[in-house]
């Protein structure tokens, strides 16, 4: 038996080869890299809006939650005095479900303001952010133009921006891609 070597077919690869291959792998690599980040900057963001729109939930059903009806004689009943921007709600300093001035949806106006930590804990309201701040709900109460004495429009804004920009210095009260605005009604009914 005699074992013949041929050169001409030598199996292997060649440099070039290789070299095509690696950048092949190594664009693969990049691009999987990019839709990682990609991926988790979604998953951020969306973590931070679910959250925004609890919060947002929570403070349109505490506001509802006042009493805004009739009493046994057919008065109107309306909670002007609960704190729900307390940390505590309480049921006198506060301004229930009073007219909120003009602008609470674009400024921190003590009464219609509270601050929530990163865990969703109320840290209280006030005109200024307290430490620990994560989420700014502000809220206004108007009454509704074509029945005033027995509606009243709820709005809640939540946002993560200590400075909303063009949004607050304005007056607008557009709403940024990471925040959350409810609207709701509520009606005077029989107590």
């Amino acid at each position: 038996m005699q074992v013949s070597l041929n050169r001409n077919s030598a199996a292997g690869f060649s440099l070039l080869e290789v070299t095509i291959a690696i950048s092949i792998m190594a664009g693969a690599l990049v691009t999987l890299g990019q839709m990682l980040g990609v991926s988790i900057t979604n998953n951020r963001t969306a973590r931070r809006l679910t959250y925004a729109t609890v919060l947002a939930e929570q403070k349109v059903e505490q506001l509802r939650g006042l009493s805004w009806g009739f009493d046994s004689l057919g008065l109107s009943v309306t909670d002007t005095s609960t704190d729900t921007a307390a940390s505590v709600e309480t049921p006198m300093g506060g301004t229930g479900l009073s007219a909120s001035p003009a602008g609470t949806l674009t400024r921190n106006t003590d009464g219609w303001v509270d601050y929530v930590d990163r865990l969703g804990n109320v840290l209280g309201g006030g005109p200024s952010p307290l430490p620990k701040t994560v989420y700014i709900r502000r809220w206004a109460i108007e009454p509704l133009a074509t029945n005033p004495d027995n509606t009243i429009v709820i709005h809640v804004l939540v946002t993560t921006r200590l400075d909303r920009g063009s949004a607050d210095s304005v007056g607008s009260v557009a709403r940024w891609p990471d925040e959350v605005r409810l609207v709701s009604m509520k009606t005077r009914k029989a107590q």
